[in-house]
């Protein structure tokens, strides 16, 4: 199974920043900062699998993983300084480079077979990731461009995770039990090569770390089924999740002359620990009670560097915890079908950084999601769908308080040509609603953030199918790198806020 993706995105961002004195209020300058960025991010995939299947419910499935990730991020970062009249005072020009490539391997087995009137399964995972980043930061005077050896740098990451599991699940009268664990080896290594200035000329730095650290993770469930149309299920489950590689990075990247993003070498893995009760009643009404309590959760902090001046990076906060009800149910009536989803949680964010640098925030959250779906017409050729969701206003990573957030989408759809084609046209965002708008004070500094983007679209779509319907479809499966893999397209960009 190969894959991949060529794509040469760009990002502009615009900023303007009123700088004033604090004694008088009234603005002294104002900084126009225009960012142009172009990116390339090209990747392929490659997986190799095996699947047999035997007698006493025997298998087992090998996956074998290669990725290769070419990145590569040109950003031109202006400042302009202007009167309140607008007439120019200065500038600070930068261009900066950051070349990436990542390289990922594993190779997954999982084994299965029936054992003690149960299934037994067992499996390991070993996977191997290096990158290298290659960062370099450029002063632009008129159309010179001279290089920033203090500032500029280069970052190699490997990492090496070995996995092993032992899985049990057995079906009693009434009952079922599944208990597993997990056991991870993580050894991993971060060296950042640069120099600093040292007399009259440069000398090498390098930094770095070195982690090796063994994991457990078991979990258990039982479930109640005596009566089908009440059961009860009682989980608890430890997890792992690790920074994404880019977040590991300690590059520098303006937003402009006062504001930038920079990595942490020290961001840690975040671990989670979560209890859970469902009451399913008549196979449609799902209640859910979870408890669970993070560990050294990722949050992203505005902080401030050489007093007026503000970096975005992550961290790791010392504890979350969370209480949250679940209450989802499905209708069917006739032609009408919809699904419904309401969520309520409790949070609270814990952590001390230093004086006057502590994070103590408690949060109540709701959100609910809806999508509706009614055939009409006489043969039932006419769909029309109506999907909404609504998020209360909460804290978002121990850090952002948030205003409401939602959302309504529509569309409509047709089947032609005796049901072997689909026209559609949707509008997402219908009332242009989707906003995120929240605020932060850590340090005492004091950040607001305003978050649009391009949600309102209208779409058109035509599908076909044709040949036999005795097609035996593709088979859709899941590579053994795909935990890797998330860690390459997450992290790196912007405050980290999701929806």
């Amino acid at each position: 199974m190969v894959n991949g993706s060529l794509s040469t995105p760009s990002i502009t961002n615009n900023g303007t920043t009123p700088i004033s004195y604090l004694l008088t209020g009234i603005t002294d300058r104002i900084l126009e900062a225009n960012n142009s960025s172009s990116l390339k991010r090209n990747n392929t995939n490659v997986n190799l699998n095996y699947n047999y299947t035997g007698n006493k419910g025997k298998s087992l499935v090998i996956n074998a993983d290669y990725g290769y990730y070419d990145l590569n991020t040109n950003q031109f970062q202006p400042n302009y300084y202007f009167t309140t009249t607008g007439s120019p005072i200065d500038s600070v020009i930068y261009r900066m480079l950051s070349p990436t490539t990542i390289d990922i391997s594993s190779v997954k087995a999982d084994y299965e077979q029936d054992f003690e009137k149960g299934k037994l399964g067992l499996g390991a995972k070993t996977a191997f990731v290096n990158t290298d980043n290659d960062f370099r930061r450029y002063d632009v005077v008129k159309t010179v461009e001279q290089l920033d050896i203090e500032r500029s740098n280069r970052f190699k990451y490997r990492e090496n995770i070995n996995a092993a599991y032992l899985n049990y699940n057995r079906a009693l009268k009434g009952i079922m039990i599944q208990a597993g664990l997990r056991a991870e080896n993580t050894v991993s290594k971060g060296t950042s090569y640069g120099q600093k200035l040292s007399g009259t000329g440069y000398e090498s730095n390098i930094t770095g770390f070195d982690r090796n650290y063994v994991d457990f993770f078991p979990s258990a469930a039982v479930t109640f089924n005596k009566n089908p149309m009440k059961q009860w299920n009682f989980t608890y489950s430890r997890r792992i999740d690790r920074p994404a590689y880019q977040d590991l990075n300690p590059f520098e990247f303006k937003l402009d002359e006062y504001t930038f993003q920079k990595g942490n070498t020290d961001l840690r893995p975040q671990y989670t620990n979560s209890f859970g009760i469902t009451y399913t009643y008549k196979y449609k009404l799902n209640t859910t009670l979870n408890y669970s309590h993070v560990k050294d959760i990722f949050t992203v902090l505005i902080d401030t560097a050489e007093k007026s001046k503000t970096f975005i990076s992550k961290r790791n906060l010392a504890t979350q915890d969370i209480t949250s009800l679940n209450l989802s149910y499905p209708i069917a009536y006739k032609r009408f079908s919809s699904f419904i989803n309401l969520n309520t949680y409790y949070s609270m964010y814990r952590a001390d950084f230093g004086s006057g640098r502590l994070v103590n925030l408690k949060s109540f959250g709701l959100s609910f999601y809806s999508q509706n779906s009614l055939k009409f017409g006489k043969t039932k050729l006419w769909t029309a769908e109506l999907t909404g969701f609504y998020n209360a206003p909460t804290i978002y990573q121990g850090a952002f308080k948030a205003k409401t957030l939602w959302s309504v989408d529509a569309g409509v759809q047709k089947q032609i040509l005796k049901g072997k084609g689909t026209v559609k046209a949707s509008f997402s965002d219908v009332f242009h609603s989707l906003k995120f708008i929240g605020e932060t004070n850590f340090a005492g500094q004091s950040t607001k953030v305003s978050s649009t983007w391009e949600s309102q679209q209208l779409k058109f779509s035509f599908s076909l199918r044709f040949g036999s319907n005795t097609v035996k479809a593709a088979k859709q499966r899941n590579a053994g790198s795909d935990d890797e893999t998330k860690r390459v397209q997450q992290g790196g960009g912007g405050l980290g806020i999701s929806q």
